[in-house]
């Protein structure tokens, strides 16, 4: 599928030609310099490989300097692959823009790492209700989980019980948004909706609107 990396900036809204207010989220999405491209005959199946986001010479490890170097690409902070996409017309070093991938309108889903919340009860991280209300005589136990326990067969807890634990924090991709606009110049673009993680947080657009080429 068809896309681009980028970082969240933030949101904000704008007004569509009917002038209704629409939330949007502002991501940057600079050029991504090409670093590889698979095909079915050397590699199996097709993709691009895309890199983005300047990263200081030093700070890269040999293995990707060399494969930077063979590219012809400088040093980047991200690297990530675009399967069953070869972009036509491009090779090894050069760079996609936004509007050689997307237009206003287009379907997106956008992939990103979640906020992470920390240590969480089950309230919060599995929207549990709690015990009860204070008139059943729980006095400081309304957001407890209850008991797990199991009777003497299977005399165990299954595996996967909703419990408290690490909320947050995950791979999450939200399907389905749209292209409100377009920024060539800045370099931004403007997504119905919100969007995974931070601001600040790198973020994978994959474009469904276009059929692969």
């Amino acid at each position: 599928m068809k896309g681009l990396i980028g970082k969240k900036v933030g949101m904000t809204s704008v007004f569509d030609e009917l002038g209704r207010s629409i939330a949007v989220t502002v991501i940057e999405v600079p050029a991504c310099s090409i670093t590889q491209i698979k095909t079915e005959e050397t590699d199996g199946y097709n993709s691009v490989q895309l890199a983005a986001f300047d990263k200081k010479e030093k700070s890269v490890t040999k293995a990707l300097s060399g494969h930077f170097e063979k590219a012809d690409v400088s040093a980047k902070k991200m690297v990530r692959e675009f399967r069953d996409f070869i972009p036509e017309g491009f090779e090894v070093g050069d760079e996609l823009n936004i509007e050689d991938v997307f237009s206003v309108g287009d379907r997106v889903d956008v992939v990103g790492v979640s906020k992470g919340t920390g240590f969480t009860g089950v309230v919060k991280r599995h929207n549990f209700s709690g015990v009860g209300g204070q008139t059943h005589g729980q006095h400081n136990r309304e957001r407890a989980p209850g008991a797990i326990g199991q009777a003497s067969d299977p005399s165990r807890v299954f595996k996967g019980m909703k419990m408290a634990g690490r909320s947050g924090n995950k791979r999450t991709k939200i399907r389905n948004l749209s292209i409100a606009k377009i920024y060539p110049d800045t370099n931004m673009v403007l997504v119905t909706g919100g969007v995974p993680g931070p601001n600040g947080g790198y973020v994978l657009i994959h474009n469904k609107s276009q059929s692969v080429s």
